[in-house]
């Protein structure tokens, strides 16, 4: 069994006394997962981290991070922690290298290792040829990979990522994704991503937890997420006009339906299909994306009606 390195459980923060802003969350993330925890801006996930880290005391259950309590154990949890949060600013008027010697000699790193660590990480984020540059003169998007580098400089087990995307453009949101899933590669940590952008939680991440209003509607891997809405993959087939399938939803685009338990059905259904004389000129499997299935948990969770 793998060994878990975040443990929540009936995890809760309540402000003024009124404003739940996370509800007994439970929750385990093993080792060496990338984790998305999904969410709309104001669902709890900066709470969560805020929590994780010991920035904030609960206010109901508990939670470890890498065995230890952030309550009990602040310092450990930031030896064994890395976070990146869209407040967590570095210096402006120091250069990239000087800001990561700088978070490396906090982390009580020797100069040697200091030095060797940050040549390295200024490298695998593309940032050698601005490691002189000052801060003020990075681009958000080179900020932000100097902010994952920072994040790494004391070789963290767990990363733990707040919106690290926020505010960057399309193609450097991709880029800084590609890093943290060769991150979480290379380097064998854990990594628990806090995100609202759904197409690049799915490229990078392993299992996902879905949070609204501070709830946790669903854990799991995007299967079992799928399965437990009700959501499956479905075999997606176009006929001859004016043929028909018997045990076959047929969409207004004039595709033909059907649920599948699984990929491995597909084949002999297709000769069972032929077999019965039916053409088939085109076939294939569609599953349910990730905002497939997180849009469908936010239309239950709210009540709303199927459209």
């Amino acid at each position: 069994m793998a060994e878990t390195a975040i443990h929540a459980e009936g995890l809760t923060k309540i402000y003024g006394g009124s404003v739940a802003a996370l509800q007994d969350l439970t929750l385990d993330v093993p080792a060496g997962d990338v984790f998305g925890f999904l969410g709309p801006n104001g669902a709890g996930k900066t709470t969560t981290v805020r929590l994780l880290t010991g920035l904030l005391a609960p206010t109901g259950g508990s939670c470890t991070v890498g065995g230890f309590s952030p309550v009990k154990k602040f310092r450990e949890v930031h030896r064994v922690c890395g976070v990146v949060t869209d407040g967590a600013r570095m210096y402006g008027q120091m250069t990239g290298r000087e800001n990561l010697l700088f978070f490396a000699r906090t982390a009580e790193l020797p100069s040697d290792e200091a030095h060797s660590r940050s040549e390295e990480l200024l490298k695998r984020m593309d940032l050698w040829d601005a490691r002189d540059k000052r801060l003020r003169e990075y681009s958000t998007g080179m900020a932000q990979r100097l902010s994952l580098a920072r994040a790494l400089i004391h070789r963290p087990k767990i990363l733990l990522l707040d919106e690290p995307t926020s505010g960057l453009d399309p193609e450097a949101a991709r880029g800084v994704n590609g890093m943290i899933a060769d991150l979480a590669r290379s380097e064998g940590v854990t990594v628990f991503l806090c995100t609202h952008q759904l197409r690049y939680a799915q490229d990078i991440c392993r299992h996902y937890g879905i949070l609204e209003r501070g709830t946790l509607l669903g854990v799991g891997d995007l299967e079992t997420l799928g399965r437990n809405a009700s959501m499956h993959r479905r075999a997606v087939l176009r006929l001859k006009d004016g043929d028909e399938l018997e045990g076959f939803d047929r969409g207004s685009d004039g595709w033909w339906r059907a649920d599948l338990s699984s990929e491995e059905e597909m084949p002999a259904l297709l000769k069972k299909i032929v077999g019965a004389g039916h053409d088939v000129y085109e076939a294939r499997i569609v599953s349910p994306t990730l905002e497939n299935v997180y849009f469908k948990y936010v239309r239950l969770a709210r009540g709303e009606k199927e459209t």
